[in-house]
């Protein structure tokens, strides 16, 4: 089933959320910072704390020169902060190398510390106007209903999955990068996983879900992210503490967070792994650089 991608764009122009990071004045290095924020946090969330970034490191340079334990501090409740150390390093390696200015093209932006497929390309369309298939859980769904008639997406396949968008995307690069965004907001915004507003779609009348009568998705059953008692949780709120105080703490301030010990002091050790947290010589904790 073929997509009219005109119609998808033009619909893109006129109802896509109006986001700080996508005016026209928005800098590549403030499209790559909303990008690794975006990932499995939502848009509610990210966009006070990236419009804090931007004031405060409005350039990679600004970002490098700073603290590894302050830009922890300042990723605040964003979740999985080991995005926070993938940025300072992509920055630190920004504003070396490639003058201060976020790469254009996908393979030099895929040699950056932390940057995947995903962001690389997100950047490369979203930052530069280039073509490159972007792939995120909102564009497969999209793909899988409208144009292979399933209920969802199956299991990600890196391969698969760029070659149907690569499909999909016209052959001129500004098109394809509108196309690419529109995509990802048609699935954001009404193709959504579990109340699709079909009556308010751009391409129903073409959709090979609702020709196909909209089976259900019959694919292998997916993981449900719980939070409640993981150790997730319980390195979020070590970390709170940390975030919180002016200087290093001592290990009983820590130990009251949590009442399992042994889930604690293994999620205490995966920080010190990650680079999280720091350990002082005197046996203190501290965020990165901050003792």
């Amino acid at each position: 089933m073929a997509v009219d991608t005109e119609v998808l764009i033009d619909w893109f122009a006129d109802v896509g959320r109006d986001l700080p990071w996508r005016e026209p004045d928005c800098s590549a290095w403030g499209v790559l910072v909303s990008e690794i924020m975006l990932q499995q946090t939502p848009v509610s969330r990210v966009q006070p704390i990236w419009l804090e970034w931007m004031a405060r490191w409005p350039v990679p340079s600004a970002l490098a020169a700073e603290t590894t334990g302050e830009v922890v501090r300042a990723w605040g409740k964003l979740g999985y902060p080991r995005r926070a150390l993938r940025l300072h390093a992509a920055a630190t390696v920004i504003a070396q190398e490639h003058g201060d200015v976020v790469p254009s093209d996908v393979d030099t932006l895929l040699a950056l510390p932390g940057i995947g497929a995903y962001t690389a390309r997100a950047v490369a369309a979203f930052a530069y106007g280039k073509r490159a298939p972007v792939v995120d859980t909102n564009v497969r769904r999209v793909v899988a209903r409208a144009v292979h008639g399933a209920g969802d997406a199956g299991p990600a396949s890196n391969t698969r999955d760029m070659a149907d968008v690569e499909a999909l995307l016209p052959a001129e690069d500004a098109p394809a990068a509108k196309l690419s965004a529109a995509l990802m907001e048609l699935g954001a915004l009404i193709c959504t996983a579990r109340s699709p507003k079909c009556a308010e779609c751009p391409i129903y009348a073409e959709c090979a879900w609702q020709h196909n009568g909209r089976p259900e998705y019959a694919g292998p059953a997916k993981p449900v992210q719980k939070f409640a008692g993981t150790d997730r949780q319980v390195r979020g709120l070590l970390l709170d503490v940390l975030r919180g105080s002016e200087g290093p703490v001592e290990k009983a301030r820590l130990d009251l967070v949590w009442h399992e010990s042994g889930q604690r002091d293994r999620c205490l050790d995966s920080l010190l792994v990650d680079g999280l947290l720091e350990q002082t010589p005197d046996g203190l904790f501290a965020l990165p650089g901050e003792h």
